[in-house]
């Protein structure tokens, strides 16, 4: 359902404290049917994975991951969490997992565990890096996402009240009812969701809930978010609530847009930063999309090949055998895993924008360069989010700890698209230049990426 004409509808203030519509470091909340994607997208054709059973057994798995490390270095004695108030806690968490406060992004919707501290006066905060995700809730637990290279991502929760490494505590069935299911590709995993609240922060379920991911139309972002930033003539959901719950055009579009301060809608001193930045949400949504994509293929190539394993020795066929069947497989997560690299379906903008928290040089600062001063973290924010639509994901342990079979044929479709003329229209997007200079940068950052196929 889209929200088309949109009206006012302010949020008062009340007293605060913080909570994200995202439902990505959130455990528990709405359930929503099926992802509505791009019709010429294969993420439209996704099925239920079971990642309880073996081999990928989530639950029972051990996890390796930067929280599990900082728990190690806590337990050695190498590193403490201080702190004399909550905040400082979260400002030594945020910098021991070497998490910009520039990212900080807050949401005020009522979808998450704590949901009963959360306000359109109190919303919560994201803090986000490329492996981690931190939300806090002044007055509550903080929740952390951490990327594993064999389980995709883990849960925890930190309560600041406790002291140790038995602090951090690891969640999954709670979380999992959410971040397992259609709207994270049946993985554990993250979202991103715009849904519309009443002045309250409760959703607005008869307005529609849409995961938001690099292909959403700007109309359709932010509901239930802050945004700060300036985007010109475009328009989204952001920064306010509908006046009438029973009417969703109660929504004041123009009230909401190009806001550049929060400090007269909200008290800003409880978060890190004064911003809720456009960019940064953006990057948030590319790098939740992308994350889940490489987990499914993670999981899906493990499944298929465990499936085969167990069917040689059954019908007494060589160990090495492959069914068509895993072919099949493998090649269906390849497509999707090239489609959310390349940034396939990603929605144009007609308008620049532009952030306010100083995240966009954070960010681009971190990029590896070529000998042309070139980055796959440059951002164009003219008409697309980067200047080189290629995801900078690609340079990560997440990425580069896939399945050698699955990784290596990503690599090989990677390298076709980019150096062959190629029909297809998913990839119309990406010019002549587009191409060389990601195949450019790629082979001078990351030299061994295509090594085996150039």
């Amino acid at each position: 359902m889209t929200l088309a004409t949109l009206r006012r509808g302010a949020c008062p203030a009340r007293s605060f404290r913080f909570e994200p519509l995202l439902m990505l470091l959130l455990c528990g909340g709405i359930i929503d049917p099926a992802p509505t994607l791009a019709q010429s997208s294969p993420l439209n054709r996704i099925e239920r994975t079971n990642y309880e059973d073996p081999p990928i057994s989530y639950s029972d798995s051990t996890p390796d991951d930067a929280v599990i490390d900082l728990r190690t270095r806590i337990d050695a004695g190498e590193m403490r969490i201080d702190g004399a108030t909550e905040i400082e806690k979260l400002a030594a968490i945020l910098d021991a997992l070497d998490v910009p406060r520039s990212s900080q992004v807050l949401t005020f919707g009522k979808t998450s565990l704590q949901a009963d501290k959360v306000t359109p006066s109190t919303p919560r905060a994201i803090y986000f890096s490329d492996s981690i995700q931190i939300g806090h809730m002044p007055g509550g637990v903080v929740e952390i996402i951490a990327a594993d290279p064999r389980l995709g991502v883990n849960f925890y929760t930190y309560d600041p009240k406790a002291e140790g490494s038995g602090a951090f505590v690891r969640e999954t069935n709670r979380c999992l009812t959410c971040h397992g299911a259609a709207k994270t590709l049946y993985v554990p995993g993250l979202q991103v969701r715009s849904v519309l609240t009443d002045p309250a922060g409760q959703p607005v379920l008869s307005a529609g809930s849409r995961r938001t991911d690099q292909s959403s139309p700007f109309e359709e972002r932010w509901g239930g978010w802050y945004v700060t930033g300036t985007h010109g003539s475009m328009r989204h959901m952001g920064n306010e609530c509908v006046a009438n719950p029973k009417d969703s055009a109660s929504l004041d579009r123009e009230s909401g847009a190009n806001v550049e301060e929060l400090s007269s809608r909200i008290r800003t001193e409880p978060y890190r930063t004064e911003h809720s930045d456009l960019v940064a949400l953006m990057v948030l949504e590319h790098q939740s999309l992308v994350h889940n994509l490489i987990t499914l293929a993670n999981y899906e190539t493990r499944l298929a090949e465990h499936y085969d394993s167990v069917m040689n020795a059954a019908l007494d066929r060589p160990a090495d055998h492959r069914s068509d069947s895993t072919e099949r497989r493998i090649a269906a997560v390849v497509d999707k895993l090239v489609d959310g690299l390349l940034m396939v379906d990603e929605f144009r903008f007609d308008q620049p924008i532009a952030g306010t928290s100083g995240y966009s040089e954070v960010f681009a600062r971190q990029g590896k360069r070529d000998s042309q001063g070139r980055s796959l973290r440059d951002l164009d924010l003219r008409t697309r989010l980067f200047r080189y639509p290629c995801s900078y994901l690609i340079d990560t342990p997440h990425f580069d700890s896939l399945p050698d079979t699955v990784r290596k044929a990503t690599i090989r479709r990677l390298w076709e698209v980019l150096t062959a003329p190629t029909a297809d229209p998913r990839y119309a997007h990406l010019t002549d230049e587009d191409r060389k200079a990601i195949v450019e940068i790629l082979n001078e950052t990351k030299p061994e990426l295509f090594a085996e196929v150039r």
